[in-house]
């Protein structure tokens, strides 16, 4: 790393370039947010979302077929990280009423198969689950155990009853069950959130977002000068819009790459502005070293001299955070790799952003306003 202890390059007479790239870049990320939109997550719209992992390869198109057919509407069904994963989403909570007997029927068909014969009564049945009662306590947590083997929810309620829940998701595992019984497979996640939820967590999620830019900006304000604290966070707005705009580009274009804003991704966001925002700082902070050390020198000079100093410790952190995320997203597993994507991605843009951006909107502000910033 000896490579950066001397460097000496005048990052800042290059920001005109850089000013037309961020634009293209800007420009092409919002034209597709606008027209082409965002994916949002199960987190975000509401429904219910399950994925599966098989034993062997599957057929989406055969797998898609079926569960058309079991009355739940419009059903959402695609590949999950490779040939053996499925996921499947819907925008319903709960069965629909007129699909309800054909779900006892199944449980009912069932049981009989698990243990022919056995009494039971159904005590009560609403909308995401139906309760049995049966001859003893004994037989309620055997019933209840072996059908909980054979892939069903269920718990004893009581002394001798049990509770069997029967939401979309369980009927989609019971259906492909049916249908694949050769290719056993493993629920992965299995997610179920209600619309007045989603809107509340979409709600927060960008509240906390803009909180945690206006806390910024205050902070920054207070440790350096206020215009810094404006070319800090106008890097950070222009590394979250790019961001979002790749998102939306590259959603269902690169295979396995799960680009879904979930609430995962929204944690993601929240960590590259940390990231982004604490480059910036060393650079800033070796900014104010220069102007009180060298206050005759040009604002350019003082900080093309600090982004040069600061060069070789940018390097090693960036690099050794792209090493891990990397793995993270090629070995994490689906859920994980939006997340450790927006990071990868994030790193690179926050790097380029507290050179070409932070640093670039305090020497333009200087120069329009002909004012020498002092500390």
């Amino acid at each position: 790393m000896r490579l950066f202890d001397n460097l000496n390059i005048d990052f800042l007479s290059k920001r005109r370039t850089a000013y037309f790239v961020s634009a293209a870049l800007l420009l092409v990320g919002i034209t597709s947010i606008l027209f082409r939109g965002l994916e949002l997550g199960i987190d975000f719209k509401g429904g219910s979302e399950i994925a599966l992992s098989f034993e062997q390869p599957i057929s989406i198109s055969d797998i898609r077929t079926d569960l058309n057919t079991i009355g739940l509407g419009n059903i959402e069904v695609k590949t999950f990280g490779g040939d053996n994963g499925l996921l499947v989403r819907t925008e319903l909570q709960t069965i629909p009423a007129d699909v309800f007997p054909t779900v006892t029927e199944s449980i009912n068909n069932s049981i009989e198969k698990i243990m022919p014969g056995v009494n039971r009564t159904l005590v009560e049945s609403t909308g995401e689950s139906i309760t049995y009662q049966l001859d003893s306590a004994a037989v309620a947590e055997e019933l209840s155990a072996r059908l909980f083997e054979a892939g069903f929810q269920t718990i004893t309620v009581g002394e001798d009853q049990m509770l069997v829940r029967v939401g979309v998701a369980d009927w989609i595992e019971e259906v492909l069950r049916v249908k694949m019984p050769d290719n056993p497979f493993q629920i992965l996640k299995e997610d179920k959130v209600g619309p007045k939820i989603g809107d509340e967590l979409k709600q927060d999620s960008i509240i906390a977002v803009i909180f945690a830019l206006i806390v910024i900006l205050i902070y920054l304000g207070f440790r350096f000068k206020f215009v810094f604290a404006l070319g800090a966070v106008a890097a950070l707005f222009h590394d979250v819009i790019i961001t979002l705009g790749v998102f939306s580009i590259l959603y269902g274009v690169v295979p396995g790459l799960n680009l879904e804003i979930s609430i995962i991704v929204v944690a993601a966001f929240l960590t590259l502005v940390g990231y982004s925002i604490n480059d910036t700082v060393v650079v800033f902070d070796r900014v104010r070293e220069n102007l009180k050390i060298h206050k005759t020198a040009p604002l350019e000079e003082n900080i093309n001299k600090a982004i040069n100093k600061t060069m070789r410790r940018t390097i090693v952190t960036s690099a050794t955070t792209l090493f891990v995320v990397t793995v993270l997203m090629f070995f994490g597993g689906e859920v994980l790799r939006g997340f450790a994507f927006t990071l990868v991605f994030g790193i690179l843009i926050g790097t380029y952003s507290s050179i070409f951006v932070a640093s670039s909107f305090v020497v333009e502000y200087a120069n329009r306003r002909a004012k020498k910033i002092e500390f």
